[in-house]
């Protein structure tokens, strides 16, 4: 004797709703190619939401103007900068290993295409929009530099560095780091620098600045 078997009940209702934070986070991933590949004065902000699967009156809701969107998109980078950055576990190194550790961060930060490309839509844009120059500015660059002021700082503290004036330390040492590099990319005369010339630069950024600042007995 064959026993018929109940057909599974299907649950009903509405499919399950992404909270607010798993949205943001869809928004700004479809946003950052957006934003590079069109500018910020020609990103569309339907175009977005399609990316992102959501509606517009949804991504109105979460960011409720395009500057405040792009300042998420900057804002997000600069956080998974200091996750890789990791400073708590930096302030336990020696000398020369956080010192190479932090300018590695900073030149995998600085150097990387997207950064170099939303560099380049800020400076061409910012004379109309100064308020994404602003945010770049107060979101990514400030944050950065006050990470390597804070430890050189300490580091001066320690009596490990002879330095009187960590800003002006940190200004030299992500001049030296970074700047050659990045104008050389944003002039069209070569690709971005790869993670390994990233950290084989990061060493002698390290060596050289400390050859001449590293406090002696």
């Amino acid at each position: 004797m064959v026993e018929n078997k109940k057909p599974e009940k299907r649950a009903r209702g509405r499919p399950p709703v992404r909270c607010d934070d798993e949205t943001r986070s869809m928004i700004i991933v479809a946003a950052n190619p957006h934003f590079q590949e069109n500018g910020f004065a020609s990103a569309n902000i339907n175009l977005i939401a399609q990316a992102a699967g959501v509606s517009t009156k949804t991504l109105y809701r979460l960011f409720p103007t395009k500057a405040d969107l792009f300042s998420s998109v900057v804002s997000d980078r600069i956080g998974q900068f200091f996750l890789t950055l990791d400073e708590a576990a930096l302030a336990k190194m020696d000398l020369r290993e956080g010192l190479v550790r932090l300018l590695t961060a900073y030149g995998d930060l600085a150097l990387a295409e997207y950064t170099i490309a939303i560099y380049k839509l800020v400076v061409a844009e910012a004379d109309r929009f100064p308020e994404i120059a602003n945010t770049f500015h107060t979101q990514a660059i400030a944050q950065t530099n006050a990470a390597l002021e804070r430890w050189l700082a300490l580091q001066a503290d320690l009596k490990r560095l002879k330095i009187e004036d960590a800003a002006l330390a940190s200004g030299m040492l992500r001049g030296m780091m970074v700047m050659e590099p990045q104008r050389a990319v944003l002039l069209h005369q070569r690709q971005p620098p790869t993670p390994e010339e990233i950290a084989a630069r990061a060493e002698i950024c390290a060596d050289l600045f400390l050859n001449g600042s590293r406090h002696r007995a």
